[in-house]
């Protein structure tokens, strides 16, 4: 169910499969980001409902970090938004990093 404008989308199907509008995205102000919150501003932004520069905008966000976020849901989906899996991953790093070094 995607509606489009001018060629970006108006509604997308967000990652728990709620219809997401800009109106019904995380508040610009959002302090406490939760794994579900992350996940839509990712979605909003591989969907085209935001553009990456309005999203890193909105929500005061760096590159890097929006990018650790995309690349955590691509491992493994809502679940690795997780500050306990993102923990969980940088100690495996951190312990391979000890190995080859």
């Amino acid at each position: 169910m995607l509606e489009y404008t001018n060629s970006r989308p108006v509604r997308i199907i967000g990652p728990n499969r709620e219809v997401l509008s800009r109106e019904t995205l995380p508040p610009p102000q959002t302090t406490r980001w939760v794994a579900s919150r992350k996940a839509q501003v990712v979605s909003a932004v591989q969907a085209g409902l935001l553009t990456l520069d309005e999203a890193l905008a909105r929500y005061n966000l760096s590159l890097a970090e929006y990018y650790s976020w995309e690349d955590a849901m691509d491992r493994s989906g809502v679940a690795g938004l997780r500050v306990a899996a993102v923990q969980h991953d940088r100690t495996i790093r951190r312990s391979r990093q000890l190995l080859h070094a």
